[in-house]
């Protein structure tokens, strides 16, 4: 049985989609087979996989209100080499859609159980923002991998975040937990960004990755092309970077 994974920070600009992308384009390179959902209306995730959000005929939103099923809409993105349920910027109505429907918080949950079997691991990539969305990601889920700067402000998204999820374990969904913590564009020349990345250990200790994404050119180049780091320059340090952070969560998953 595959396991569920929401990638999110409430906070923008921290490498969640670029995160999304290429962990599963790495762990799809270990022969895992790997399902991304793009919950982010602006459709990063689409695009950053070679799709074309603005011609897809079936989408997230349509999974969402049930007049599809989430095998229906999943396509797959050869060049990036595993599947995913697309979406674009139609989603941002869903808010609305949802408004007065029934049990509008499990609608994800209920859509993607039939494809937990299918896959080894199945990634949610968030809007950064606290919404039906969002939620909707957080109770699907199993376990929340959460992408930061290593900067002061980060902190205090981080402890949103955290109050976010607590939330969601005390009312709605028991089981979720921390996948970790994942320190984007990190530069280990920085002060400050050391004495964060510092904290993070002293305060979650081994649920800090070990390995830090390190700020890189080749990263923010690649989805302009529609393809994770890892086929864009895979002799690039961001995607070695993600690669080896595939082998640490796999090895973590193995250990458990």
């Amino acid at each position: 049985m595959g396991k569920i994974i929401a990638i999110t920070n409430q906070k923008g600009g921290v490498g969640k989609t670029t995160s999304s992308i290429n962990i599963a384009a790495s762990l799809a390179a270990t022969k895992r087979s790997v399902l991304l959902i793009d919950l982010d209306p602006q459709g990063n995730a689409s695009s950053g996989c070679g799709i074309d959000k603005d011609e897809i005929e079936y989408h997230v939103l349509d999974v969402l209100l049930g007049e599809k099923s989430a095998r229906e809409c999943m396509v797959n993105a050869e060049q990036a080499g595993f599947y995913i349920l697309p979406t674009n910027s139609d989603l941002a109505a869903a808010e609305a859609h949802l408004l007065n429907e029934e049990n509008k918080e499990n609608r994800l949950k209920q859509a993607i159980s039939e494809l937990k079997n299918d896959f080894d691991y199945v990634f949610i990539d968030c809007p950064p923002s606290l919404s039906i969305l969002t939620v909707n990601a957080l109770v699907a889920a199993d376990s929340v991998m959460i992408p930061m700067q290593c900067e002061y402000y980060a902190l205090e998204g981080l402890k949103a975040l955290l109050s976010t999820i607590e939330q969601i374990t005390e009312h709605v969904n028991p089981k979720l937990t921390i996948e970790g913590l994942l320190r984007t564009m990190y530069d280990p020349r920085n002060r400050l960004a050391v004495e964060v990345s510092n904290q993070l250990h002293e305060h979650f200790g081994d649920k800090v990755y070990r390995t830090a994404i390190p700020r890189n050119v080749r990263l923010a180049e690649a989805p302009s092309y529609g393809m994770p780091a890892l086929m864009y320059d895979r002799l690039s340090r961001g995607a070695k970077a993600y690669l080896a952070l595939a082998g640490e969560m796999i090895r973590r998953q193995e250990s458990e």
